[in-house]
């Protein structure tokens, strides 16, 4: 019978009937994938705990500023600085109105001054000498009141050695530093020179 044996030798027989190596390496395996996973979880685990703290820093700086601009912004002084630029915007808009209306009288004053010119140019530059002989006073004087209008211009005008006309004239503009050097030609009329002239100054 099967218990006359010694059960020593009955139990080696048996364990010698398992094969239990194959066993033995999967639970081997088994251990070391649950090692792995552990150590896995442990790395998410302590990197996520780091990146809740960098958020919880990031989180305090933010605070600490919203809380430095609340404290510094005053709705009265924002309304302080409105009503000042308000002002700043009108004394602005009123300066260039009165520009404006400047800029109309000294275009008045132009037009007056060149209907002056264009009168003395049209009554000719030169004068008979009868009537520079009976002209004693240098302000009567045609020729030479009308030289003295173009100098106060900024307008010089030289005359030609062969004739006596007038040949040239040279136009300065202080306003911008120009001068300019203008010959003139008799197919040309006065008027043409006078509207010359306005344009140059």
């Amino acid at each position: 019978m099967l218990l006359d044996e010694d059960p020593a030798t009955l139990i080696s027989h048996t364990i010698k009937n398992f094969n239990i190596a194959p066993d033995k390496l999967a639970v081997s395996r088994i251990g070391d994938s649950l090692s792995t996973l552990r150590q896995a979880r442990e790395l998410r685990i302590k990197d996520a705990e780091a990146s809740l703290k960098k958020l919880a820093r990031s989180l305090n700086t933010l605070q600490s500023q919203h809380e430095e601009l609340t404290s510094t912004h005053s709705s009265s002084a924002h309304a302080s600085e409105i009503s000042r630029l308000d002002t700043q915007k009108f004394r602005i808009a009123k300066a260039t109105s009165d520009l404006e209306m400047e800029a109309e009288r000294l275009s008045s004053q132009q037009a007056d001054l060149a209907a002056r010119l264009q009168e003395l140019e049209l009554q000719g530059l030169e004068g008979s000498p009868d009537d520079a002989a009976k002209r004693r006073d240098p302000v009567d004087d045609e020729v030479l009141l009308r030289l003295k209008v173009y100098r106060s211009l900024g307008i010089d005008l030289e005359r030609d050695d062969k004739d006596g006309e007038f040949s040239r004239a040279i136009v300065r503009n202080d306003r911008k530093g120009d001068v300019h050097v203008i010959n003139m030609d008799k197919k040309f009329s006065r008027f043409f020179y006078a509207n010359y002239f306005w344009q140059t100054l």
